[in-house]
């Protein structure tokens, strides 16, 4: 709904819009612990809820096991999309993306893996002039 309603006011006010779009592949496989333990100090999750999601993440496996051999590896990245806590540590490492000082003209909206970045101007060229500055 927010990027509807950027796009609205925008062609309402006769401007013209850039939409980028940035599904992450495998983002769910990729969640990085020490990110999500890192976002979760720095926006004062309590102490309880972060213990447990340390104690959660710590000492994980996988294993991979056949006729004739079994491997083993510990864990530093991942979670599982169906898992009630999976969209929240999602949300824990977009946070660093959601927070950077983007220009008033343009929006910023993180939805599960998705992100979408609007940015309006008065002309194509604005609009680019725009991300010119920025890079």
């Amino acid at each position: 709904m927010v990027v509807k309603e950027f796009v609205q006011d925008s062609l309402a006010a006769g401007e013209v819009i850039a939409l980028v779009s940035l599904d992450v592949q495998g983002a769910f496989d990729a969640a990085w612990w020490p990110a999500i333990l890192k976002e979760m100090r720095d926006c004062g999750s309590p102490k309880n809820l972060y213990k447990l999601t340390k104690i959660y993440l710590t000492q994980r496996t996988t294993i991979l096991a056949t006729n004739s051999k079994r491997i083993e590896k510990e864990l530093s990245t991942g979670c599982q999309q169906v898992s009630c806590s999976a969209p929240g540590y999602w949300n824990l490492q977009y946070n660093s993306l959601l927070k950077i000082k983007y220009m008033d003209r343009t929006k910023v909206v993180a939805y599960a893996d998705d992100l979408i970045m609007a940015t309006r101007g008065v002309s194509i060229r604005a609009v680019e002039k725009l991300h010119e500055r920025r890079t």
